[in-house]
């Protein structure tokens, strides 16, 4: 693979129907439903807001006339803003419910935006006024709230429009419903409209804003459809990238895009811009010429018109080890080496090609369902490799200005900490790490600061792993881990296949395809969460600032 290239350019469409795309885009999914939590959290706020304007109009009426009694009664305006505040929680309840359609939740905030108008409406007019009051033009808390809802959920401006006309509307039915009641003789019914036009005014405002973030929001879809690949949920964000779930336009396959977005390679000098972008093509070259099962496949590498890279990749289903662990503690022994061994058929492939992963660590290393194959590892993330073949030290990634070393602290072999030259062994010193967390559930060394754990691996010689478990751990293996973790390379095994055929020959309690899947059914069974497809995007990504 020699230069970035479209994955696959749109198909040529005629300007109707360029127009036609335009008007029909839809809103992203995520960009909906995160909009139907804002509406929740708007709905509860409006609900505080009618409790305490209520008490405050008490408080005030108090203050003002301290000889009468009227604060302590209960009027029809008090009725008004209880029934408001029961509305308003009902709302927010149901917009916590997951399952709930966003768009319908969006229109039923419309609904939402004229019932409080109307509340609104009836409160500040049932009561009347003093014949003696001037009536003139103003601008009421109603055109504030259609304002608003037009700036905090997405809606289309046809929709804003008729919404919002409806809802300044209920100024003047107030006032026509206090005139029916004898309360308040104001005059002509033109009157109305006299004293409320300016909110009339605020709907046309309401109408550009949600037409601004209509645009806004079709223009992250139209950012989103990458060639062939159309961009759905967000399952990730690290300090330099983004993974989304995809769609191919013609197969019906899932992918994973990783992305570095051209304002993300803005935000550091013109260096470290053009640093990040050759390891970002270095990630795609190595894993396109990756061949074993247990890396994760690469489909396709690009760059759109406005210069972002991308990656396809696979979408695996299940979850990395770390969040394995977090969930369900230490591992079995059997089901340590059984995962030791794939992780070490990847790195060979990689290591025999000149290449060092670098980060190896429970985050990147993905566990799940391929075809009929249960505990099926996958090795992410081969966005650090170094071909050390052809790259010296001084010019690897590692030195990118304002970023520390790459790999983890926690699973940094010493000769990486110390900056020095590294091969294979470096791998093998981080899947000794993995292997000791696996079957104990802790970290090898465990320090407050970064620079007290580095230490930690540069000089302290680690704690055997059945001293720090509950578990078995078969004397056999526990001397392969320590032998991982020497300090020095020449000390450890020579390579992932030396560790992959010393891995075979320990006795251990079976771990097969077998236990693996009644794991994995059980699991699904009692957990749903715990083994969710996308949750490895996010741990890969997330855990690995220096690395997206």
């Amino acid at each position: 693979m020699s230069e970035p290239h479209l994955i696959a350019p749109p198909p040529v469409s005629t300007p109707s129907q360029l127009k036609r795309s335009r008007r029909s885009r839809s809103l992203p999914d995520d960009l909906l439903r995160a909009a139907s939590i804002r509406l929740g959290v708007m709905s509860l706020l409006f609900a505080v807001l009618w409790t305490v304007g209520t008490v405050a109009g008490h408080l005030a009426e108090h203050a003002i006339h301290p000889e009468s009694q009227r604060w302590l009664q209960f009027d029809i305006g008090d009725g008004i803003a209880v029934a408001s505040v029961v509305v308003s929680l009902a709302l927010f309840v149901y917009t916590r419910k997951s399952e709930r359609n966003p768009r319908f939740l969006l229109d039923l905030g419309l609904g939402y935006m004229v019932f409080n108008a109307f509340s609104l409406g009836l409160v500040f007019h049932l009561g009347g006024v003093s014949k003696d009051a001037v009536i003139y033009p103003q601008i009421s808390w109603i055109g504030a709230v259609v304002l608003m809802f037009a700036a905090i959920l997405p809606t289309t401006p046809k929709k804003m429009l008729i919404a919002g006309l409806i809802a300044v509307s209920m100024n003047p039915i107030g006032m026509l419903i206090s005139r029916a009641r004898g309360t308040w003789d104001f005059g002509s019914w033109t009157m109305t409209l006299l004293m409320h036009y300016p909110d009339y005014i605020l709907v046309g405002a309401a109408v550009v804003i949600a037409r601004v973030v209509t645009k806004l929001g079709q223009q992250v879809t139209k950012a989103r459809e990458m060639g062939s690949y159309k961009l759905g949920e967000l399952l990730g964000r690290g300090g330099m990238g983004e993974v989304y779930k995809a769609t191919h336009r013609m197969l019906a396959r899932p992918a994973a895009i990783k992305l570095i977005r051209t304002e993300m390679l803005g935000a550091v000098d013109e260096e470290a811009a053009k640093l990040a972008t050759t390891r970002f093509r270095r990630e795609a070259e190595a894993a396109a010429n990756l061949r074993s099962s247990h890396t994760v496949e690469l489909y396709d590498f690009g760059v759109t018109e406005d210069g972002t890279l991308y990656l396809v990749m696979e979408f695996l289903d299940g979850l990395d080890l770390e969040t394995l662990v977090r969930q369900t503690g230490p591992l079995p022994a059997g089901r340590v080496i059984h995962i030791l061994r794939q992780v070490c058929d990847s790195l060979e492939e990689a290591h025999a090609r000149g290449l060092v992963h670098r980060d190896i660590k429970p985050a990147n290393i993905h566990l799940g369902l391929v075809g009929l194959h249960h505990d099926f590892v996958k090795v992410l993330d081969f966005g650090l490799v170094k071909e050390v073949t052809s790259v010296s030290v001084e010019h690897s990634l590692a030195t990118i200005p304002g970023q520390m070393a790459m790999g983890t602290p926690a699973y940094m072999a010493p000769e990486m900490a110390l900056g020095e030259p590294v091969d294979g062994r470096a791998d093998i010193y981080a899947l000794g790490c993995v292997a000791y967390y696996l079957i104990t559930g802790q970290l090898v060394f465990e320090g407050e600061k970064v620079f007290q754990m580095i230490a930690n691996h540069l000089q302290t010689p680690p704690i055997p792993p059945s001293q720090r478990t509950e578990r078995s751990v078969p004397p056999d293996l526990e001397r392969l881990i320590l032998k991982c973790l020497a300090k020095s390379p020449n000390d450890r095994p020579r390579s992932a296949g030396h560790l992959l055929q010393a891995l075979d020959l320990i006795p251990a309690d079976r771990w097969g395809e077998e236990e693996a899947a009644q794991w994995w059914i059980t699991s699904r069974a009692a957990e749903p969460p715990a083994v969710t497809s996308s949750s490895h995007y996010p741990a890969s990504v997330e855990n690995t600032a220096p690395a997206f």
